[in-house]
C-alpha cells in the first residue's frame, strides 16, 4: 500500500502491537532456518579467515614478506567490502525481493570464499576476500529485514536475540576447531588420500597447515541456496509493495554512487597503512573519504525517494525521513562496531602476549569471548522489550565501557580472572548485535528497509576499519605498543553512543512501518 502523509507509518505510528495469528508456519520456520544458518556461516567464515591467514600468505609471499601489513589489507578491505555489499544487495533486496537478493549473497559469499583456496597471489586472496564480503553484508540486511516481515510483531526481541547469537556460535565453533586443528587436518589428509585422489594433489591441498583446505570450507554455506530456494517464502510485505508499483522507482544505475562511495573508504585505508602519511593527511583524508561513502552509500534511496515523491508515493515532506533514520542508525552501528572491532577484538593477540606464546591461549580467549557473546546478544534483545530500545542502548554503553576498563586495565597476566574478564566484555560488547536487528527494521518503511539497514548497519564497518587502524597508530606511535592503553581508549567511543542514543526515536511496542 502507498505511504500517504495521513498513514506516514513515521508521523503516527500505532500506540501498541495489534494481535495476530498465534500459529506459526513451516514457512516462518524455513525463513528463520536460513537465515540462521546465514549468519552462523558469516562467524565461522570470518573466523576461518585469522586461522589460514599467516601460512596462507607465507606461502604466497615467501618467508620475508610483510605478513601483518598484507593481513591489515586484506581485513580491511574486507569490512568496505561488507559496508559496500549491505548498500548493494539491499537494493536488490528491495529491488527484486528478500528471498532472490540472500540467494545471491550467500552464493556470492560462498563461491568467492572458496575461490580463495586457489588463489595463486595474495592480491588474489585479498580480490576473492572481498567480494566475498560483499555477499556477507547483503546477507545479513537482508535476512534481518526477512525474518522480522515474516514472523510476527510480538516474536521481534526474540528473534533479534537469535540473530545475534547465530554469528557468535560460528566464532565459538571455529575458535573449538582451533584447538583440535592439527587433528583435523591429519585426519582430512587421510580421508582425502583415501579416495585416490593423485599424491600431488594432496600434497599441495594439505601444504603450510592446509590453508587452501580451510579456505575452501568457506563455500560449504551454497548448500543454503537449495534451502531458500525451496522452502522459504517471500515477505508478503514486500509482495505488496511491489504489487502496489513501489520497487519500481529503483533504478540500477543509481548504483555507480555506490561504487563512488566505495572510494572514499580505500583512501582511507590507504593512507592510514602508509606510514610516512603526516597527521594532518591522514585525517583530512579519512573526512573527505568518510563524506563520500556517506553521499555514494545514500544516494540510490535518495534517487529512490525522490521517484517515489514525484509518482505521488511519498510527500515532499516524508521522503527525507528515512534519510536522516539511516544516518542516524549508521551512528548507532558504528558504535557498536568501532567499540568491538578496536577494543575487544585485540584481546586475543593480547593473550597471546600474556601467555608468552602458549598455544592454546588465543583460542580459549576467543572462546570465552563467544560464549560471553551468545549470552549477550539474547539478553540485549530481550532487554529492548523490557526496557525500552533507547535506556536499553545506553545501558549497553555503559556496560561495554566498564567491562573493557575492567579488562584492559586490572588484568596483567594471562590466568583465569583474564579469562572471565574476556567473558564478561565479550557479552556487553557484543550484546549490540542482538540490539541491531531489533530496532534497525523498525526505523524503515518496507520500501527501504533492506538498504536502509543494510547500510546503517554496515557502514559502520568502515568506522570500524578507521578504528583498528588507529588502535594499531596509537599503540605503536603513543603507548609503547601497549595493547591495555590503545584499546582503553579506543573504548572510550562508547560515550558517544550514550549521548546519540537519545536523539532516537523510541519504538518499543510499535508495529515495523508499512
Amino acid at each position: 500500500m502507498a505511504t500517504t502523509r495521513e498513514q506516514s507509518p513515521y508521523k503516527s505510528p500505532a500506540p501498541s502491537i495489534p494481535d495476530e495469528p498465534s500459529g506459526i508456519t513451516r514457512g516462518q520456520w524455513m525463513a528463520l532456518a536460513a537465515a540462521l544458518l546465514g549468519w552462523m556461516f558469516d562467524g565461522l567464515e570470518i573466523g576461518l579467515f585469522p586461522l589460514a591467514a599467516r601460512p596462507c600468505l607465507q606461502d604466497l609471499l615467501g618467508g620475508d614478506a610483510d605478513v601483518g601489513l598484507w593481513f591489515g589489507v586484506i581485513t580491511a578491505g574486507f569490512l568496505v567490502g561488507a559496508a559496500t555489499g549491505g548498500v548493494l544487495f539491499g537494493w536488490l533486496g528491495d529491488r527484486l525481493g528478500r528471498v532472490r537478493a540472500m540467494m545471491l549473497s550467500v552464493c556470492t559469499y560462498a563461491i568467492f570464499s572458496g575461490l580463495c583456496g586457489f588463489a595463486a597471489t595474495a592480491g588474489q586472496v585479498a580480490a576473492c576476500r572481498f567480494v566475498a564480503s560483499l555477499g556477507m553484508g547483503g546477507e545479513w540486511s537482508l535476512g534481518v529485514a526477512l525474518v522480522m516481515e515474516v514472523w510476527p510483531n510480538r516474536s521481534r526481541g526474540f528473534l533479534a536475540g537469535l540473530i545475534g547469537a547465530a554469528a557468535n556460535v560460528g566464532f565459538l565453533l571455529i575458535a573449538v576447531v582451533g584447538l583440535g586443528l592439527t587433528t583435523f587436518i591429519d585426519s582430512a589428509q587421510s580421508l582425502i588420500e583415501s579416495t585416490g585422489m593423485p599424491q600431488g594433489w594432496v600434497d599441495a591441498l594439505f601444504a603450510h597447515s592446509a590453508w587452501r583446505l580451510l579456505m575452501m570450507l568457506g563455500a560449504t554455506p551454497a548448500v543454503l541456496t537449495v534451502l531458500i530456494r525451496l522452502f522459504v517464502p517471500e515477505s508478503e510485505k514486500w509482495q505488496k509493495e511491489h504489487a502496489a508499483g513501489g520497487t519500481s522507482h529503483w533504478a540500477a544505475r543509481d548504483l555507480l554512487g555506490v561504487v563512488f562511495g566505495a572510494l572514499g573508504p580505500c583512501a582511507i585505508i590507504y593512507v592510514w597503512a602508509d606510514e610516512e602519511a603526516s597527521m594532518p593527511l591522514r585525517l583530512g583524508v579519512t573526512a573527505i573519504g568518510l563524506i563520500a561513502a556517506t553521499v555514494g552509500y545514500t544516494y540510490p534511496v535518495i534517487r529512490y525517494l525522490q521517484r517515489a515523491a514525484l509518482a505521488g508515493r511519498e510527500s515532499s515532506r516524508d521522503w527525507r525521513q528515512p534519510l536522516g533514520r539511516m544516518l542516524l542508525g549508521a551512528c548507532l552501528g558504528g558504535v557498536a562496531l568501532l567499540g568491538t572491532w578496536g577494543s575487544l577484538q585485540w584481546a586475543t593477540p593480547w593473550a597471546d602476549e600474556l601467555a608468552d606464546g602458549m598455544p592454546q591461549a588465543k583460542a580459549y580467549t576467543q572462546i570465552s569471548s563467544a560464549i560471553g557473546a551468545i549470552i549477550g546478544t539474547i539478553l540485549a534483545a530481550l532487554m529492548g522489550d523490557w526496557f525500552g530500545r533507547r535506556v536499553t542502548y545506553f545501558m549497553l554503553c555503559v556496560a561495554s565501557l566498564a567491562s573493557a576498563a575492567v579488562l584492559f586495565q586490572l588484568n596483567t597476566a594471562y590466568n583465569a580472572m583474564f579469562l572471565a574478564s574476556v567473558f564478561v566484555a565479550g557479552m556487553c560488547t557484543a550484546s549490540f548485535y542482538g540490539w541491531l536487528p531489533l530496532y534497525l527494521p523498525e526505523l524503515f518503511r518496507t520500501s527501504v528497509r533492506a538498504t536502509g539497514q543494510g547500510f546503517s548497519y554496515n557502514f559502520g564497518r568502515i568506522l570500524a576499519a578507521v578504528g583498528s587502524l588507529q588502535t594499531g597508530y596509537l599503540m605503536s606511535n603513543y603507548f609503547g605498543n601497549s595493547f591495555p592503553k590503545a584499546c582503553s581508549v579506543t573504548s572510550l567511543i562508547y560515550v558517544v553512543g550514550m549521548v546519540v542514543i537519545w536523539f532516537a526515536p523510541e519504538t518499543r511496542g510499535k508495529p515495523l512501518p508499512d
